[in-house]
């Protein structure tokens, strides 16, 4: 499989990164979906899966592939600002969870940048399962460039 460039394209399409990531990477392990992007945001899906729920009693899916889901979210809706792939760490991910899960349903995160420096990139999203104004959990990152602007 070739891999593209990614440091080299000009403008970041944040589906063509999915497609790709769908198979080689985490993302492709749990199944996240390109749903869609603007200037500064991204939204990517998470389908009900029962091999991510977390106690097969309950039917939710467990908080390690949301946090994934959002971590994935956030970087792109970076890139998709900065209007190119540039390598980062993510610095710091507080995740707040609002309530469970909803059995069953598709779990969509939407990542916003609302900040760049010159070494740093400032997003916040949330996850919901069907209701953006009743969120599954609200997210608040920050990611480091690992390499100069170029």
């Amino acid at each position: 499989m070739n891999r593209p460039d990614l440091s080299e394209m000009k403008g970041f399409d944040p589906k063509l990164f999915t497609e790709f990531a769908s198979q080689v990477g985490h993302g492709g392990a749990l199944g996240i979906l390109y749903v869609g992007h603007g200037p500064d945001w991204v939204e990517l899906g998470l389908d009900y899966d029962e091999k991510l729920v977390g106690m097969a009693d309950t039917g939710v899916i467990a908080s390690g592939p949301i946090v994934s889901l959002m971590d994935m979210a956030t970087s792109m809706a970076l890139w998709v600002r900065l209007g190119r792939f540039r390598p980062q760490a993510t610095l710091d991910m507080r995740v707040d969870y609002m309530r469970p899960a909803t059995p069953g349903r598709r779990i969509v995160g939407r990542g916003e940048c609302y900040g760049v420096t010159r070494s740093v990139g400032f997003v916040r999203g949330i996850a919901h399962d069907g209701d953006p104004a009743d969120p599954v959990a609200h997210v608040a990152a920050t990611f480091m460039f690992t390499k100069p602007s170029g």
